[in-house]
């Protein structure tokens, strides 16, 4: 015979920990999505802590900027920590938080990818944000390990600078033949698949 069940009590367990990426090109507001679902976390009065990488400091050393919100001079910003790491980012993270902001996850080393897992596997849901392709339309590590192991992906686009068709990839408009190279539009265009142009010097 099965032991019996208690059926008048919920049963106990820990809060279900989860991993959400959002991605695609860059001005595809992927920082808007982040930010929004951030602030709804806070109206439900949720314990929220931000994170940046430190390399990123093009709007803001502390804040998280959309790039729509440094065009406009107002709009959707975030405060948040910067860090280095990944392991500096974990050693941040208060006990009583509940979710964790991560922007421009790409810049981070490859065990962001762990530190997450670890943080939902603590019951705590990790929100990422970051591009999946590089300059020359390559994944962008850890990008694609992020969205291999969380329950949720979002792919935004952009819109096509050259067609107006719907953007997926970011065009480096500079000759820098480097991978992580941080900047706006004075650097980047978004570019459909016809469009875009693989290549190291664009011009």
């Amino acid at each position: 015979m099965p032991p019996s069940v208690d059926r008048s009590q919920p049963p106990f367990r820990l809060p279900a920990g989860s991993i959400e990426v959002i991605t695609g090109s860059m001005f595809s507001g992927k920082t808007e999505e982040l930010i929004r679902r951030v602030k709804r976390a806070l109206f439900a009065r949720q314990r929220v802590q931000a994170f940046k990488p430190r390399i990123d400091d093009r709007y803001d050393k502390t804040r998280i900027v959309s790039h729509a919100a440094a065009a406009e001079g107002a709009g959707k910003t975030l405060e948040a920590v910067a860090v280095a790491t990944s392991e500096s980012l974990e050693q941040r993270v208060e006990d009583d938080t509940q979710v964790i902001a991560i922007d421009e996850a790409q810049f981070f080393d490859r065990d962001i990818v762990d530190v997450a897992q670890r943080l939902a596997d603590r019951g705590l849901r990790v929100i990422v944000a970051g591009l999946d392709q590089d300059y020359l339309g390559r994944p962008f590590h850890p990008m694609p390990e992020l969205m291999a192991v969380a329950e949720h992906v979002t792919k935004v686009h952009a819109v096509c600078t050259v067609c107006g068709a719907e953007a997926s990839r970011s065009q480096r408009l500079i000759s820098e033949a480097v991978t992580v190279l941080v900047g706006g539009s004075e650097s980047y265009e978004a570019r459909c698949r016809m469009c875009f142009e693989a290549k190291e010097i664009v011009k």
